[in-house]
């Protein structure tokens, strides 16, 4: 709204020319979404703890958790997505496609974790929407968002998957690239909402990948600096990086309240819709296998479920003492606060390796 605001003045008024550039506005959506997030935390905790919007904790994770963490309100993926959604519209060329598809997944997936949410809570326990129904509501807005690439974007590479490392080896998906595309919006963000378990621990990596891919969004949509770099140029998507800012903003106004020991949990409504997001943004510039890397901290918490859950139905043994991994390493007595700092640390790493794929082709 403001970027067709001022843009409009430039004719009269110059000074007005910088908000054409996407670097100052990337800029403008980290800080407008991180102060949104900010300014608008501490009521909206005030009012969940008044109403008793408090997430159920799992009976059978560690003794510590039932202890401090019950009482704490939840949902606060709320404050995540006002900061997003506003940050974005006022920022981002709003005649972009691309926009508008990364906008619905982040709602359409917000609302399905708040639905989630809101059965935890009217219920008091920690299964809420059953499984199917959320895998259900998972695949129709993944269906939904691949709909409308393939149909309303000019996007020519969509069907292509190009991989890290290899400048010429390109995969012709064709009618692969459906499935395909679903196992990524939906892996993406059920790894998020496993990851989310620990005051923190999710927040940190998510403003990771997001930084990452503000920088892949900007250099794939820059016809000089993907020839450089020798990745393949894709037309408007660089205006994804409006949105990627928003997130590392609105996640970074969130940590404040969502540090250790946190004020309030980020619950399914902003897991799901922050996985989900990131997913259809690595889709639309094409580095579907870069998240995987990136956002490896993820893909281990998830692996370590499966191992966990194929185990116990295969030998009627599980391997590690609790899943995800982080709870596993709770039970062996490290400190929450050493477990969410280690794993911020991979996160660091795995987040440059992933960049580092840009050059090294």
């Amino acid at each position: 709204m403001l970027y067709h605001f001022f843009t409009s003045l430039v004719e009269h008024y110059s000074f007005f020319n910088v908000f054409k550039y996407l670097t100052f506005r990337t800029g403008l959506s980290v800080m407008t979404s991180l102060i949104i997030a900010f300014i608008i935390g501490a009521p909206l905790i005030k009012i969940f703890s008044e109403k008793m919007i408090t997430g159920p904790i799992r009976q059978d994770g560690p003794i510590d958790h039932i202890v401090k963490k019950s009482g704490t309100p939840t949902m606060g993926g709320v404050i995540i997505i006002i900061g997003i959604i506003s940050s974005t519209l006022l920022w981002a060329d709003l005649t972009n496609i691309y926009i508008w598809i990364l906008i619905f997944v982040s709602l359409s997936l917000g609302g399905l974790g708040l639905l989630d949410d809101i059965l935890k809570i009217k219920y008091k326990n920690s299964s809420g929407l059953k499984s199917r129904y959320k895998f259900a509501g998972q695949l129709a807005i993944g269906s939904f968002t691949l709909f409308f690439l393939i149909n309303y974007s000019n996007h020519e590479f969509l069907f292509d998957l190009y991989f890290p490392f290899f400048k010429n080896l390109i995969l012709q998906m064709d009618l692969f690239f459906i499935p395909f595309g679903l196992f990524v919006i939906i892996g993406a963000s059920n790894a998020v909402n496993l990851t989310d378990g620990l005051d923190g621990l999710a927040t940190v990596p998510v403003m990771l990948v997001a930084i990452s891919f503000t920088l892949i969004s900007y250099v794939v949509g820059n016809t000089i600096f993907s020839e450089y770099l020798q990745i393949q140029y894709i037309p408007e998507v660089g205006e994804l990086s409006i949105f990627c800012g928003s997130i590392v903003g609105a996640c970074l106004g969130f940590l404040w309240y969502n540090a250790p020991p946190a004020k309030i949990f980020m619950g399914d409504t902003g897991s799901l819709s922050l996985g989900g997001s990131l997913a259809a943004v690595a889709i639309i510039v094409k580095h579907e296998i870069v998240l995987a890397i990136i956002g490896g901290l993820f893909v281990l918490e998830t692996v370590s479920v499966i191992i966990q859950v194929i185990s116990f139905k295969l030998t009627g043994k599980r391997i590690f003492k609790m899943a995800p991994i982080h709870h596993h390493f709770e039970k062996k007595g490290w400190a929450e606060p050493t477990i969410v700092i280690r794993f911020w640390i991979i996160a660091i790493i795995l987040a440059l390796v992933g960049l580092a794929t840009l050059k090294l082709r």
